[in-house]
């Protein structure tokens, strides 16, 4: 078993030369899923785990570390000449950790606040998981914006690329986030979400739908019908993954989080 991991590890990933690519793709998940644990233990207010890192009383979260060690893995890569093994390697686990760390507070950076624990927060989980998947597509050869083969040509590239992008935005414009970003590795998705009806609340359906009641009609029920039940799967999926949010509470005097936080990731609750 171990030998035939070995062996395709050998093959699928250093002789294709993305053993870099998959040490961060290590890198980013395995630091998101300690951080998540550490996080959620603090959480727990469980004894034994270790507490979050106040220097002077001061709380620094982890996204601070995770700068520190994309900094490391970033310009140290730069500054290697040659080969650099197997200093080259540690350095892209370093800069795969920074990224899961910084990017597990992405609400955090995008809000201003500690959101960490609220609905808000989510849009961490989020930043994660596309983060995850992009990579892993680039894992198993996707490239951005299609046009890989040999024979492709500078004008066939521009013109599938043009093609791409284009359908890539009338699918965001419709309010399809997730499949416009897919897309951009598997033009095939953006084909699907630009032809498909747009989401009710989405601008083109303003632009599109306010004058034609039928088809902003068949918006909602398809929106009722297929994105509420996906919207559900995916939120107990990241309760599951990261952690229920915190609820408003029904007074001032409630406190919004549960627990401090924890060592170089253990710092994501609110303190």
């Amino acid at each position: 078993m171990w030998q035939w991991l070995l062996d395709a590890y050998q093959h699928h990933i250093v002789e294709s030369g993305r053993e870099l690519l998959f040490l961060v793709f290590v890198g980013v998940v395995g630091s998101f899923l300690f951080i998540r644990l550490s996080t959620r233990m603090i959480r727990a207010q469980v004894k034994w785990w270790p507490g979050n890192v106040t220097p002077g009383g001061m709380h620094i979260h982890h996204v601070v570390f995770g700068l520190v060690f994309l900094l490391i893995g970033g310009i140290g890569n730069f500054a290697l000449r040659g080969e650099g093994r197997p200093f080259r390697e540690l350095l892209a686990l370093l800069f795969g950790i920074g990224v899961g760390l910084v990017l597990d507070e992405f609400a955090l950076i995008l809000h201003l606040e500690d959101v960490y624990w609220s609905e808000e927060g989510r849009r961490s989980l989020d930043a994660v998981l596309l983060s995850v998947l992009l990579i892993a597509l680039l894992l198993i050869g996707e490239v951005p914006l299609g046009g890989r083969s040999p024979d492709d040509t500078h004008w066939t590239l521009a013109v599938t690329w043009t093609i791409t992008l284009f359908l890539a935005v009338i699918t965001l414009l419709k309010g399809k986030f997730w499949t416009a970003l897919l897309g951009i590795m598997i033009p095939f998705f953006v084909f699907v979400g630009a032809i498909r009806l747009a989401r009710p609340r989405s601008v083109w359906s303003r632009w599109r739908y306010e004058a034609r009641p039928k088809r902003m009609a068949r918006a909602e029920r398809r929106e009722a019908r297929w994105h509420g039940k996906m919207d559900r799967f995916r939120i107990r999926t990241m309760d599951v993954i990261a952690g229920a949010p915190t609820k408003a509470p029904d007074s001032a005097e409630e406190p919004l989080t549960a627990a401090p936080e924890s060592v170089v990731s253990r710092d994501a609750a609110t303190s």
